[in-house]
């Protein structure tokens, strides 16, 4: 992975070392964000997620289907007494 170093904007690349993360080349910042440690989600919390109504099969089908267009009129038509 590589990013933006936080401190000076350099582009960073991913350290080849024992210590995971990226590592700015002209400041040495390190960082471990694209990584996503310390984001570990629960046993708990993922077992929810079965139970959620945005994970449910007929939701996530609605994100595929084609959205129907309303028709509309572009331009409605004037009042008639406008041309008096």
């Amino acid at each position: 992975m590589r990013c933006s170093c936080k401190v000076c904007g350099t582009y960073m690349v991913q350290a080849d070392s024992d210590i995971l993360g990226c590592v700015c080349p002209d400041c040495g910042y390190r960082c471990t964000d694209c990584l996503g440690t310390n984001t570990v989600v629960s046993r708990e919390a993922l077992a929810s997620l079965a139970f959620d109504p945005r994970f449910q099969p007929e939701n996530i089908a609605k994100n595929f289907a084609p959205e129907e267009e309303e028709e509309e009129d572009d331009f409605p038509s004037p009042p008639t007494d406008w041309y008096d």
